[in-house]
């Protein structure tokens, strides 16, 4: 080694140091990546918990409630009225929303499976699961904007700069897979946030979601005709030598430490993943199951088909996102087109994780960032609804979860929840309890903090569990 202060390598150091140390460095990569994934590294103990994976079916924008799993019968009568005074005085002074105005569902609902739950016509394909789902009926928080109120659901705080949900997930439980990241994202539509809601904000950055476009799988993956394994292989050698030397000189580093980890995990995704998004070998009935068939709901369809794909490999988080539900004016239609890109595929994905033994294994959550105001939004002819945060729905399904079952209410109009209010952080607890980790146990150290998911409070809700 140079004995230059400033820590720096001389050439020849360096090229002997890389050509001495190859072999080893790979293998040192290896036996530490094979520890992470295989959970002797793991942060915390994991308890009792059914869920393997989980599928996150994110609806962007903030579906109605009321239009989907909270029926509101007596909209109907009060139909172009005010909103009752014993309702307006709980709700908070900084969340202002139209008070005037009400509108009941242009949907019908109807009694689903031997729980008798009620579910809209927009989920008629869903609603045949209903015996699975467990709809919580009172999630509340106060932000009526969007992109604060998903990092709240997503993060655990409005500021967007904390991990997400999968990435915390990924942190606390590893990967099966050591070819294909812990946490891929599918986008369709305008997503409001952008990558902070998949983002590993200050957990080291190979828990960051990975962005994938449908059976295009991961972008840029594909090695360069002209690139040979072998080469590739001596090359990214060299680079870890390289990064090892310099955290060598430098001392820990966590985003070295993750680049050199992606480095290796996209050598092997090149074979690994172009398998995993290879929908060649699904047949015409699994595919139609899934609405892949279709063209409205073809995308999505395909997302979830590839959800099912990368559950079965181990993937441990897979956010399926759809955004456009914001249906400030025409919620019939807006709604309407909404459903019918994804309740065929979410029915198929459930079916399909069922028929194979794979729900009682796979937590699938579905839900946005709020609910819908009872009051009416926009054009009178087209009529639209608001942003409602105090009282709305999210599902859960499969992995532990009591199924047939809906947990709180909202008021006689759906406007604030009543019984039972859940708060996001609760939400955020009890699915790290449904996948055996421990809210107060998931820790990382950061900035002096002991940072954990629910940092503001998180109570698990225990009428989940199966």
């Amino acid at each position: 080694m140079s004995n230059d202060p400033c820590g720096t390598l001389s050439r020849r150091d360096l090229l002997r140091q890389a050509g001495m140390g190859l072999g080893s460095v790979a293998l040192s990569l290896m036996l530490a990546e094979e520890r992470k994934l295989f959970a002797q590294e793991r942060p915390v103990s994991l308890k009792r918990g059914r869920a393997k994976s989980v599928i996150l079916l994110w609806m962007g924008g903030g579906p109605s409630h009321l239009d989907t799993f909270d029926p509101k019968p007596d909209l109907g009568r009060l139909r172009g009225k005010k909103v009752p005074d014993s309702i307006a005085d709980r709700i908070p002074k900084n969340v202002r929303l139209r008070l005037d105005n009400l509108y009941d569902s242009p949907f019908g609902f109807s009694r689903y499976g031997e729980s008798g739950l009620p579910v809209s016509t927009l989920f008629q394909e869903t609603a045949r699961h209903v015996d699975d789902l467990c709809i919580i009926r009172s999630m509340s928080h106060e932000s009526v904007i969007h992109t604060p109120a998903e990092y709240l659901t997503l993060t655990g705080s409005f500021t967007g700069t904390r991990p997400s949900l999968g990435s915390w997930l990924c942190y606390g439980l590893g990967s099966e897979n050591r070819n294909l990241p812990g946490y891929l994202v599918t986008v369709s539509g305008d997503n409001f946030s952008g990558a902070s809601i998949y983002q590993a904000g200050f957990l080291p950055s190979q828990y960051q979601g990975t962005l994938v476009k449908g059976v295009e799988g991961i972008p840029n993956l594909k090695m360069p005709a002209e690139v040979q394994d072998d080469s590739r292989r001596a090359q990214l050698d060299f680079l870890a030598a390289m990064n090892r030397a310099q955290i060598e000189r430098v001392g820990a580093d966590s985003d070295l430490e993750a680049r050199i980890q992606s480095y290796e995990l996209a050598f092997r995704m090149q074979t690994a993943a172009s398998e995993a998004f290879d929908l060649s070998k699904e047949g015409d009935e699994t595919k139609a199951l899934y609405g892949v068939d279709q063209a409205e709901s073809r995308e999505y369809g395909t997302n979830c088909l590839l959800a099912r794909r990368l559950v079965e490999r181990g993937v441990r988080f897979i956010q399926l996102v759809q955004a456009g539900w914001d249906a400030h004016g025409d919620l019939r239609g807006n709604h309407l087109t909404q459903a019918k890109k994804c309740d065929r595929p979410i029915a198929g994905l459930l079916e399909d994780l069922k028929r194979r033994g794979l729900l009682d294994e796979t937590l699938v959550i579905w839900g946005g960032e709020f609910g819908r105001t009872p009051t009416v939004e926009g054009d009178r002819n087209k009529p639209g609804r608001d942003h409602s945060p105090m009282g709305y729905c999210v599902w859960l399904a499969g992995g532990g979860v009591k199924g047939g079952q809906a947990i709180g209410a909202t008021d006689e109009i759906g406007y604030t929840a009543v019984e039972r209010p859940i708060h996001p952080n609760d939400l955020q607890a009890t699915i790290l309890r449904l996948v055996g980790l421990d809210q107060q146990e998931l820790v990382y150290p950061h900035n002096g903090r002991r940072e954990i998911v629910t940092f503001n409070g998180g109570k698990v809700v225990d009428e989940v569990f199966a």
